[in-house]
């Protein structure tokens, strides 16, 4: 009866986990898909807007195409982001429960960095694909499009670009960068979670007597928790984001072409012709303006939601 019951609590958790991660990430992408947008573009280059800045790339896409072309993308974005994004939140509830079990104290060190990595290597590797379309939707411009839609997309780049490695284009530098990313958001939000509880118990946090610890983030404090956590992670991957990037929109116009060659080659093409700055580092200004918004809602959208569905947000501070 013991063990039932454990198993439907374990069920019950692991779906409340899944919807909470999964309206995290939609509500963290869809406030940020312009930036997500004016980023692709800058990365690639594009020929339209390559010598424009954030601000005015944005500008110019509104009177180049339309206020909605800010969000060109975005509907695949969607359909991509709730199951990586509910993946990816459910795996690190999973592993890190898991990791704090194994009382090994190199592990306990750093069990949120393994748990935060492997939890963005699982959502990932099930969900590339549709990361590859939705870069390719979004570097279309008005009246130059190659596809009408996320399924017209995946079928010609399937037929006419090598079948599922056209898809997978680019996944091993993301492999690559997610390590540090997830792992550094995760281990920072969670550390930075810690402080606040430990030593901010009166201005980040309020009484919760439900949870562990009795306490919870307030709105202002899983805001700044997960900024931070953004800006730092961000910081140590990007270059690797570049590459993928460069990688998934190798085939869009023949000037690209030769960034579909491997992940080595392409980072070595990138530092030639462009250099750290402006090419590894290109468009990281727009990333810290749009990271740490982006992490910030996601991290506290999922707070929010794991205490509307009655989960536990705290932990032990003693």
């Amino acid at each position: 009866m013991a063990l039932k019951m454990e198993q439907k609590n374990d069920l019950d958790f692991i779906l409340k986990s899944l919807l909470a991660g999964g309206v995290a990430g939609m509500c963290a992408k869809t406030t940020v898909a312009p930036l997500d947008r004016i980023k692709i573009l800058l990365q690639a280059q594009s020929s339209h807007y390559k010598h424009h800045g954030v601000f005015g790339g944005l500008t110019a896409i509104v009177k180049q195409e339309s206020l909605l072309a800010l969000y060109k993308g975005n509907g695949a974005q969607m359909v991509r982001i709730f199951p990586y994004a509910a993946t990816q939140f459910t795996s690190f509830e999973i592993y890190k429960k898991y990791l704090s079990g194994l009382h090994i104290p190199l592990v306990q060190h750093g069990d949120k960095f393994v748990a935060g990595a492997g939890a963005g290597v699982t959502a990932v590797t099930l969900t590339y694909p549709l990361d590859t379309i939705r870069a390719r939707l979004a570097f279309q411009i008005t009246g130059e499009h190659r596809y009408t839609g996320i399924v017209h997309a995946a079928l010609t780049m399937f037929r006419n670009e090598g079948g599922m490695r056209a898809l997978y284009r680019g996944f091993v530098p993301t492999m690559v960068g997610m390590v540090p990313y997830a792992g550094f958001s995760f281990y920072c939000f969670e550390s930075l979670k810690y402080v606040c509880m430990k030593y901010l118990p009166t201005q980040l946090c309020r009484k919760c007597d439900r949870n562990t610890g009795g306490l919870v983030l307030t709105v202002p404090g899983k805001l700044v928790c997960g900024g931070l956590a953004g800006a730092v992670a961000q910081s140590v991957s990007y270059p690797l984001d570049v590459t993928r990037r460069r990688m998934q929109l190798a085939c869009m116009t023949p000037a690209t072409e030769k960034f579909g060659t491997g992940m080595f080659q392409t980072l070595s093409l990138i530092y030639r012709e462009n250099g750290v700055v402006k090419g590894l580092y290109r468009g990281m200004s727009i990333n810290y303006i749009r990271a740490i918004p982006m992490v910030a809602t996601s991290f506290s959208t999922y707070e929010l939601m794991k205490q509307l569905l009655q989960l536990d947000t705290g932990m032990k501070v003693s």
